[in-house]
């Protein structure tokens, strides 16, 4: 039987409260659970990096051999996003694994319209972690609401004994074992881990430049001790993804008042309530924003936070409210600070509102690089090209 260590008040490690009040290590909860044959888990592969959670516990985030955990808003909604991400890899001549036989982490279910059940939604997560673990690559994942709940999904297993003996036998008949990561590691962790080399490639001046920074709520709300946080960003009182890279980049993070509002999506409303979920997120974070920081770009990491931060401002300007601030992942920006094409790579295109001067304060000249990009698009239309290659895409 699994026994959770209880910890003294002044350890600070990867943990969670129970009933009593008392902290318990998940870490050791995990490993445990492995040696009473529970689960298999799989370690984090070096070379990895550690990074500070909020609690000081140290967090592995591997470098290369990742499996990665694509987002449906993204790929849907923002392509660009992802192929960011990927193009950073392969700029740094990572080994990574772009899989075709994942599944969405169907939180959609979970959070918004709760049409699924305990055992299904973890049996997603215990399946996609067992398809990495069977190709011998560790879960990135690139979406915070996946992150979010596979760190939920986690803890439950670790403190429910039945709902592991069902995950358990679903991944029976699917033929796949019990798999458990070392650890959930979401991108922006990985992104911020290679902040030094990302700058040491850097070909864009980005000093002129003044951002604001979203922490997505599913990010650093969800299981916060997991969260990773710095002692020189904002005295390790916020999260250090996004703002970190951003600082490494030479960019100036300007502070807001509503920093920790949500963005707007919030999951149910985004779906029942849409206009509550626009005026919300022009009101309370984009206006805001623009009113006490006048920043060139705001940046965030979780795909429905770039969507709804990016495509509510229509409505606002409808309204003649202060909005017309570009939104961007933090992939995107380390990416176009390396030179990749905003339009082949980030594909800014497919943003709403309107970033061209914020390439032009870059000294991108927009128009240009739009007829580059138009170019492959016509060798596409041409039959010439089956897709854009990597080497089409430079």
């Amino acid at each position: 039987m699994l026994h959770l260590p209880v910890l003294k008040a002044d350890e600070r490690k990867h943990s969670m409260d129970t009933d009593k009040g008392e902290k318990v290590d998940l870490t050791d909860a995990i490993f445990q659970l492995e040696k009473e044959g529970e689960w298999i888990v799989q370690r984090v592969p070096e070379p990895y990096i550690e990074l500070d959670t909020k609690y000081g516990r140290k967090k592995k985030i591997p470098i290369e051999h990742t499996w990665h955990h694509k987002s449906c808003g993204q790929c849907g909604h923002i392509p660009g996003y992802s192929a960011s991400i990927f193009w950073l890899n392969r700029e740094f001549g990572l080994d990574y694994h772009d899989p075709t036989n994942q599944t969405s982490c169907t939180a959609w279910n979970y959070y918004a319209s709760a049409t699924s059940n305990p055992e299904a939604q973890a049996a997603v997560a215990i399946r996609n972690f067992a398809s990495a673990y069977e190709v011998g690559y560790f879960p990135l994942i690139h979406c915070g609401t996946s992150f979010g709940h596979y760190k939920e999904v986690r803890h439950a297993l670790v403190h429910q004994p039945e709902l592991r003996r069902k995950v358990k036998a679903i991944m029976e008949k699917l033929g796949k074992p019990f798999v458990i990561p070392e650890e959930i590691v979401h991108y922006s962790e990985w992104v911020l881990a290679m902040k030094d080399r990302i700058a040491e490639r850097q070909q864009l001046d980005m000093s002129m430049i003044t951002a604001t920074v979203h922490p997505a709520c599913h990010y650093h709300k969800l299981i916060e001790d997991d969260a990773i946080y710095d002692s020189e960003i904002y005295g390790a009182q916020r999260t250090a993804i996004i703002s970190g890279t951003l600082k490494a980049l030479g960019i100036n993070v300007a502070d807001y008042s509503t920093w920790f509002d949500c963005c707007g999506f919030g999951f149910r409303h985004i779906l029942v309530s849409r206009d509550f979920s626009r005026s919300f997120s022009v009101q309370r974070k984009i206006g805001v924003m623009i009113e006490e920081a006048n920043p060139d770009v705001t940046v965030t990491h979780d795909t429905g936070c770039v969507t709804t931060l990016d495509q509510s401002q229509f409505a606002g300007k409808a309204h003649d409210k202060k909005v017309g601030l570009p939104v961007m992942s933090d992939s995107q920006m380390a990416a176009l600070a390396m030179g990749a094409h905003p339009y082949k790579v980030l594909q800014l295109h497919w943003h709403n509102t309107d970033n061209k001067a914020f390439l032009e304060k870059l000294g991108i000249d927009h128009e240009k690089k739009w007829s580059e990009f138009q170019h492959e698009i016509q060798k596409i239309k041409d039959g010439k090209n089956e897709y854009m290659s990597w080497e089409d895409a430079k």
